[in-house]
């Protein structure tokens, strides 16, 4: 089973993804098992990150930013020098992440959420969940 998620980003950010996550694996049946998220996207990417502090978010993309920052000297440029960057950060972080499911439920710490990191928005996006196991 696959579900597919909807999400609208209104900029470059972290939106948590985390309880639609959650309600896949308890919509699965599955107790012990693999969850995959993964994005059909190239300008966005997926992350874990402590949920407490909401200037962490604004950190880590704010840190992001600065690694990769928006330049008009990229060799490739599809639709402008943000779309160029988003496609760098996505490569960088990643598209895709494995999660545990144990006793019906994901395997968290207690700080952690699951992130969708937007690179290109504001966007229509969508992301895909793939619980596998028993």
């Amino acid at each position: 089973m696959v579900a597919t998620f909807q999400l609208r980003t209104d900029g470059n950010r972290a939106v948590d993804i985390t309880d639609e996550i959650a309600g896949a694996v308890a919509d699965s049946g599955i107790s012990e098992g693999i969850a995959v998220v993964a994005l059909p996207r190239t300008t966005a990417s997926l992350g874990i990150i402590s949920f407490p502090d909401p200037l962490g978010l604004i950190d880590v993309m704010d840190e992001v930013n600065r690694l990769i920052p928006t330049r008009i000297d990229f060799k490739h440029q599809h639709d402008t020098p943000q779309d160029a960057a988003g496609h760098i950060k996505s490569t960088l972080f990643g598209t895709s992440l494995s999660l545990i499911v144990t006793d019906g439920a994901l395997l968290l710490g207690h700080s952690q959420k699951v992130y969708f990191m937007e690179h290109d928005g504001p966007r229509n996006r969508q992301f895909h969940v793939q619980i596998v196991g028993r």
